[in-house]
């Protein structure tokens, strides 16, 4: 059983993702990683795609040898922004070839460029097509902080309920408090949505860099996260508190009944083996 719907549909699923590498160094490192959490027996594992789709083929890469060379479940992740259908028809086909079957189809972050040229305009659009052969079981984004792009909460909660009218599940983007993945689970609720949303969690390793990422994606990071971090002595401090806070919010997610939780590995694997450790979600 390989479609993510169908998981979750069975109980909580343990989710981690990841990024293309873009060096030799940085392959290894994946890989490494990769081997590292493998024995935790994940659920499903993501590959991420650049701004525009500039890691397209990266992607590819990562997900053909997660298939052929490991027993994980990748779901590839595939973006609107600057592609054409013929392109994403026959990227389908090559991960149907391999046995791909779960796709997390995004908006997508325009490319630095800014040439979006392209035969999609909304994410919306996208998951049709992906979602149209019958062949995958199919994802999508959600921010429980609202989409930055969003003019207001109503409506982003409306998009996404629409989405979620054609799509399995969605994935959120990871924030800090569990009130703001409660509310949203509450508002798509009232909208008759009941599809699984399943909460991202990041262990913070390095507050600059998850700053940046925070700012792109409509995420608050709490004054008192903040001010916790700031205090710390030393990266190896940061990173403990870092998954401590991971931890604790994992914990109180499951106990508000989210179905899973995704882990967001930054490629990196300590955080993610603490944090299944802590709250034994190892999967055997």
């Amino acid at each position: 059983m390989a479609r993510i719907a169908e998981r979750l549909a069975s109980g909580p699923t343990l989710s981690f993702e990841f990024f293309p590498p873009k060096t030799a160094g940085a392959q290894l490192t994946l890989g490494r990683t990769i081997a590292a959490v493998e024995p935790l027996k994940p659920d499903f594992v993501s590959v991420t795609y650049g701004a525009g789709g500039s890691d397209r083929h990266r992607t590819g890469d990562v997900v053909t040898w997660m298939r052929r060379e490991t027993d994980l479940e990748p779901m590839a992740h595939l973006t609107c922004v600057g592609h054409h259908r013929d392109d994403v028809a026959s990227l389908l086909v090559e991960y149907r070839r391999l046995g791909v079957e779960n796709i997390l189809a995004l908006g997508g972050d325009p490319p630095k460029d800014g040439d979006v040229a392209g035969d999609y305009q909304f994410a919306s659009d996208l998951i049709a097509d992906v979602a149209a052969p019958g062949c995958f079981s199919v994802g999508v984004a959600a921010h429980p902080e609202m989409h930055p792009r969003s003019p207001d909460r109503a409506s982003d909660r409306r998009h996404l309920a629409d989405k979620l009218s054609v799509a399995d599940f969605a994935v959120t983007q990871f924030f800090f408090e569990v009130e703001h993945y409660i509310r949203l689970v509450d508002e798509l609720s009232d909208l008759g949505v009941d599809k699984p949303v399943v909460p991202g969690v990041m262990p913070i390793a390095n507050l600059a860099p998850i700053q940046r990422m925070a700012a792109m994606n409509g995420t608050e990071i709490p004054k008192w996260l903040g001010e916790r971090i700031a205090a710390a002595d030393d990266p190896a401090e940061v990173a403990r508190i870092g998954t401590e806070v991971a931890i604790d919010l994992a914990g109180q997610l499951l106990a508000a009944g989210a179905p899973g939780i995704h882990l967001y590995t930054l490629n990196r694997p300590d955080a993610a083996q603490r944090v299944c450790a802590a709250l034994d979600l190892r999967h055997d």
